[in-house]
């Protein structure tokens, strides 16, 4: 399969947010989130104000940086997934694919636990990282309901896919603590999958007889 080239726009474009990504992280690890301004980032990346905002509309959005790739990839692997195999079971060999590919949100690095430490600590990004699960839940949602040709308000797929974000919340929590007592990447990542996979075998009990299991 060839490789579509990426125009020089879009490097130029891409390089540009990475910049400014780049420049947020490190003002946030040294002062906190709370205490950085917009204003300082774009001096940092040496952009404007204006450019900052055409790449992140909100500055919580350049601490979770890594959440637009990581909801288009779940929302394409349920577009694109055998239909011979169910949509949790999808989503489970989805979260094994990723780890053994090392994508960036599922590894777990020395700045790990300061960055669970830089949410706790402020409730604008602790108010984001609920929205973000929101927003998540409803991509997978309506991801299930797509599959199974049902409305996108369907019941069960709310349900499914709730369960499914409180099973994933839960394993990357424990993934977290668990690097953050022993520093231990492949550890974390362990438990990571295997709390998916225990979770996923309880979804697919509670959602037996629907077109989710």
């Amino acid at each position: 399969m060839s490789i579509v080239p990426i125009d020089r726009r879009t490097r130029k474009r891409l390089a540009t947010r990475q910049a400014i990504s780049d420049a947020a992280a490190r003002l946030f690890d040294a002062h906190g989130f709370d205490r950085v301004t917009v204003d300082e980032i774009a001096e940092a990346a040496d952009v404007g104000r204006m450019t900052v905002f055409n790449h992140f509309p909100r500055k919580e959005d350049m601490f979770f940086d890594l959440d637009d790739a990581a909801r288009e990839q779940v929302r394409a692997v349920l577009r694109q997934s055998d239909p011979e195999i169910g949509p949790i079971e999808t989503l489970r060999l989805f979260a094994h694919q990723v780890v053994a590919e090392q994508r960036d949100y599922v590894r777990f690095f020395d700045a790990s636990p300061r960055f669970m430490q830089t949410i706790a600590e402020s409730e604008t990004l602790k108010a984001r990282a609920r929205a973000i699960r929101d927003e998540l839940a409803a991509v997978v949602q309506e991801g299930l309901a797509e599959r199974a040709g049902q409305d996108r308000s369907d019941a069960d797929a709310q349900l499914a896919a709730n369960l499914l974000l409180a099973t994933w919340g839960v394993a990357f929590v424990q993934a977290y603590q668990t690097f953050e007592r022993n520093r231990d990447e492949a550890e974390a990542q362990r438990i990571l999958l295997a709390l998916i996979d225990q979770g996923s075998i309880g979804i697919k009990a509670a959602m037996a007889g629907s077109p989710y299991a």
